[in-house]
């Protein structure tokens, strides 16, 4: 799924959105802000520790713009190297950040640890080949090799006409002066339909899609009684009636245990 997020220049990031959308999109986090003649950019695992980066950061440069990303891994292996935004080629006066799933031609072959987006960045689109995207050309290319994805832009390279190229906009959101490529930035609740709001822990959220278990497999909440594991109520009740002996099932007329002893 992963969560990109842009802010234009004069926008204040929502820490809280920031937050619900990296725990629900857990496998690395970065930012970019562009400041004077350069771009800041950070990544990390720890969610807590790069939003704080980033709100830092931000503080320091509020009247340019700037994105969040929170990664939910398709291609790639979940580590500090696949974390978004990526540097077009080698370039570090230009960066980009992805939502969704790129075409064939840049998913990872077999044994290569990098990103769809990752590839991307550094062999396919340094390239230029759907021409410069000031172009209505190029950029009516490029959105149409997206497809469903959205992908943002920062650049401070003075051979770009702008410093933020949005592409997918009309797919995402605008809340309070930020767009979010999803509504994964919202609780559950507002973003989830009520009947799937049964197999979400009511404590941290988390959406609990196997409605076989009993336990949150985030915080260790009781769907049941309420509590959070070990000091479950549900699991004393189990263990006792796992130690008692079963109880026999009732007989009724058409109990095929019934029809096969009756005397003839």
């Amino acid at each position: 799924m992963c969560l990109l997020t842009y802010f234009p220049p004069g926008t204040a990031p929502d820490l809280l959105a920031l937050s619900t959308g990296a725990a629900a999109n857990p496998h690395g986090h970065g930012f970019a802000v562009i400041a004077e003649g350069e771009i800041l950019v950070g990544h990390g695992m720890n969610a807590d520790r790069v939003i704080d980066e980033f709100r830092a950061a931000r503080a320091q440069h509020p009247k340019r713009e700037a994105l969040f990303h929170s990664r939910y891994a398709t291609h790639g292996v979940r580590g500090l190297p696949n974390c978004h935004p990526f540097p077009l080629g080698a370039d570090v006066r230009t960066v980009l950040a992805h939502n969704g799933v790129l075409p064939k031609r840049v998913r990872p072959g077999p044994f290569d640890p990098r990103s769809d987006t990752r590839i991307a960045a550094e062999e396919y689109l340094p390239g230029a080949p759907f021409g410069s995207i000031d172009t209505v050309r190029g950029a009516r290319g490029l959105a149409s090799w997206l497809g469903s994805s959205k992908l943002l832009i920062l650049t401070v390279d003075p051979a770009y006409d702008y410093n933020a190229y949005l592409f997918g906009e009309d797919a995402g959101h605008w809340d309070n002066g930020i767009w979010y490529s999803n509504s994964s930035y919202l609780p559950v609740a507002a973003r989830w339909p009520r009947r799937a709001l049964r197999y979400a822990c009511s404590y941290c959220e988390l959406v609990k899609l196997d409605p076989a278990t009993r336990y949150c497999g985030r915080c260790g909440w009781c769907f049941d009684c309420e509590t959070a594991f070990p000091h479950c109520d549900c699991l004393e009740r189990h263990a006792s009636a796992q130690s008692s002996p079963p109880r026999q099932p009732a007989l009724t007329a058409d109990s095929p245990l019934r029809a096969t002893n009756r005397p003839f």
